[in-house]
């Protein structure tokens, strides 16, 4: 900083901070212990400042911004209760290995001993979601601290007491030294590749930044050369599929149809994921999914260099070949009656070059990864934590991270109104987002999950599951919130939809009428 250092107040030494790191966008949900570092946004003209009505979007949209900008984000939060709002999709985040800055606004330090009604353990409530808490009593470096810390991958929670905030004498710090992702031990990698080329049945199971295209296309050229059965994790982050891109299949959500995958392979291979084990645990089944006797190579984890190690794998394993990728090609446009399979079709005949998806469909989205394999090269995000209301706020960061690039937003009834408010932050902001409500007036997944615990219900227990009393209208909520809806009842309404808002800039929602699945 040409020979001396920059001091300011504690908030605007902050955001100097984030924005000269790299951090440039920030989803908040403010409140009164907050208001310093808001007035300060002012003051630091690059950080663009993205309101959500809830903390659970502006958590989740953190989350879809970094997995399409490689970058973190920053959120804006009020105190424990807001945080505390805004875990479900923090959780999201660090199973996804997801880079976030969440700033989370204290009572002032002189303040904190009175036990105010918003008083509360913090760092006990971040400690859960986050790699790294830090509990600012000034802001010298910090900010950069925290940037640095998100940058290897988790969710970097730095909680700012008020009085620090408004302060003076604050120290804007240094761009933040993002570190080199962790590579492969050679000696696991060998014993990787031995166990590859032993001849004996083996899966090769992805994820991290294995899911783009240049590991897809490793993984690929290695699955070719030595048999592997190659899937990709159920969930991953950011997967790159379509035309022209190595092919990938996923590991089942279901235990059983996962353990049938795995079959009767002898060797794991994991690059870039964990070793797998069922969602839940069910009566009598086990919940790894390895079955014993297996031997599982751990090549390197999701935080790290996972593209790097495969492609590795494919010089040791199948030097001088390339990998095959997908075929252009596109379902039949269906017309007549709206069902699961056929609002799938209609996806996959229209989805635009580029798209990013965002995928929170649930058991309605059971035929979009056939119907899409071969569609225009486009991304893919998932839920990977499992905690539902992800969708509507994941989309609403990819298209603020990708304002070029139409983003696709499939999503189930149920978990949409966890977060149904992030519609009015795509109004708000003319995000280029179409939703696709799913209304099948059910949560689906939950009866099924009910016959496959063994339990057996009667009408009380259906009455949770039923989402059709009253009957939920999400063309008037889109509407009442800026977004323009319609609602299909056939496959032929739902391509006029997606047609006009495609070629209409700005957030649209379609309300697809299909029967439940379950």
């Amino acid at each position: 900083m040409s020979g001396h250092e920059e001091r300011t107040s504690g908030a605007t030494a902050l955001l100097r901070t984030l924005h000269g790191s790299g951090v440039d966008v920030c989803f908040a949900n403010p409140g009164t212990s907050e208001m310093h570092f808001v007035a300060a946004l002012d003051g630091v003209p690059g950080m663009r400042a993205v309101l959500a009505l809830f903390e659970g979007v502006a958590t989740g949209a953190a989350d879809g911004y970094a997995r399409m900008a490689g970058r973190p984000a920053a959120t804006l939060l009020h105190l424990g209760p807001g945080l505390g709002n805004g875990l479900a999709n923090l959780h999201n985040a660090r199973r996804a290995h997801t880079p976030v800055v969440a700033v989370v606004g204290d009572h002032a330090l002189t303040h904190a001993p009175l036990d105010a009604p918003l008083q509360s353990d913090i760092a006990a409530i971040a400690g859960s979601v986050s790699g790294w808490v830090r509990h600012s009593a000034s802001t010298a470096d910090v900010g950069a601290d925290a940037v640095a810390a998100a940058h290897r991958g988790q969710v970097a929670t730095l909680v700012l007491p008020a009085d620090v905030s408004w302060g003076s004498g604050g120290r804007v710090a240094p761009p933040a030294a993002v570190a080199d992702r962790p590579v492969a031990d050679p000696g696991t990698l060998r014993a990787a590749a031995d166990a590859l080329a032993s001849g004996e049945p083996a899966v090769l199971l992805i994820g991290g930044d294995a899911t783009r295209a240049d590991g897809l296309a490793a993984a690929n050229r290695v699955a070719a050369a030595t048999g592997a059965r190659l899937l990709a994790e159920t969930f991953p982050a950011r997967l790159e599929r379509g035309a022209g891109v190595a092919p990938v299949g996923r590991l089942a959500y279901l235990g059983d149809a996962a353990r049938h995958q795995i079959g009767a392979a002898r060797h794991v291979v994991l690059v870039g994921t964990r070793s797998p084990v069922a969602f839940f645990g069910y009566p009598g089944k086990d919940g790894d999914l390895v079955p014993d006797g297996r031997t599982v190579h751990a090549v390197v984890d999701g935080t790290g260099a996972a593209t790097a190690a495969l492609e590795e794998l494919a010089d040791l394993l199948a030097p001088g070949t390339t990998a095959a990728t997908a075929a252009a090609a596109r379902p039949d446009m269906p017309t007549g009656e709206l069902t699961v399979a056929s609002a799938s079709a209609v996806v996959g005949a229209l989805l635009p070059e580029g798209a990013i998806v965002v995928d929170e469909a649930i058991t309605s989205g059971l035929g979009l990864p056939d119907a899409t394999a071969g569609a225009p090269r486009h991304d893919w995000l998932t839920l990977t934590g499992g905690a539902i209301g992800y969708g509507l706020p994941a989309a609403t960061g990819a298209a603020v991270a990708c304002p070029d690039r139409p983003v696709w937003c499939l999503q189930a009834d149920g978990s949409a109104m966890y977060t149904i408010s992030a519609l009015w932050t795509h109004a708000r902001e003319g995000l280029d987002v179409t939703t696709v409500v799913y209304h099948n007036s059910a949560y689906a997944i939950l009866r099924m999950e009910l016959a496959a615990v063994g339990a057996t219900g009667g009408p009380v227990a259906a009455g949770l599951f039923d989402l059709g009393r009253p009957e939920l209208d999400f063309t008037a909520i889109a509407r009442g919130m800026g977004v323009p809806a319609v609602r299909a009842t056939t496959a032929d309404e739902l391509a006029d939809a997606l047609r006009r808002a495609a070629a209409e800039p700005g957030p649209h929602l379609v309300e697809a009428m299909v029967p439940a699945l379950v």
